[in-house]
């Protein structure tokens, strides 16, 4: 019962200086206190003191979210073409497909990177479908039928994020021969 005038009374102050009302205070039949807004009889008034008031601090506006930290890939490989395999080309032309986990985030500034024979080539490619062009070919590959491949990940700023295994693979060129008579 004590519990049941705690909370009357606790419910007093909180809604007193909402509607500055009198709270009384009488006795029930077994002598615990009631508190109400009706006069009873032998009630008398309660003297409340102005409730608690806490001033919380202003919260500082709030800008942009911060960026996320790049998650780190976990995988990088050539998808298309398998070690020790073979590239039909005359003209050193021919396409690759990377396979990354997670997918190549290019929205972030990513790309990919191509290594021909050791040699960097200069293009970048925002999405996991690389060609290798002649001209890449003319300039990076050397004149052996064994050749090697390397992509990488790089970020905006050029730092390698993740590099693939090397693959070798041999370049096959069609032939004509004459038919001697």
């Amino acid at each position: 019962m004590k519990g049941i005038a705690v909370c009357a009374l606790f419910f007093a102050a909180v809604c007193l200086p909402c509607q500055a009302q009198t709270i009384y205070e009488s006795k029930d039949k077994a002598g615990n206190p009631v508190f109400t807004d009706q006069k009873a009889p032998g009630g008398k008034a309660v003297d409340l003191p102005p409730p608690n008031a806490v001033q919380t601090p202003a919260l500082p506006k709030s800008g942009p979210a911060p960026a996320a930290a790049p998650t780190s890939y976990a995988s990088l490989a050539i998808a298309s073409l398998e070690n020790e395999g073979t590239v039909h080309t005359n003209t050193g032309e021919f396409d690759i497909r990377a396979k990354c986990v997670p997918a190549l985030r290019s929205a972030a500034g990513d790309r990919i990177r191509v290594k021909l024979d050791g040699n960097l080539l200069p293009t970048t490619y925002a999405s996991r479908w690389v060609k290798i062009s002649a001209e890449d070919w003319q300039a990076a590959a050397t004149q052996d039928a064994q050749h090697t491949i390397q992509i990488a990940i790089v970020d905006g700023t050029g730092t390698t994020l993740i590099e693939s295994a090397s693959v070798t693979f041999y370049a096959h060129r069609a032939t004509v021969r004459r038919r001697e008579r």
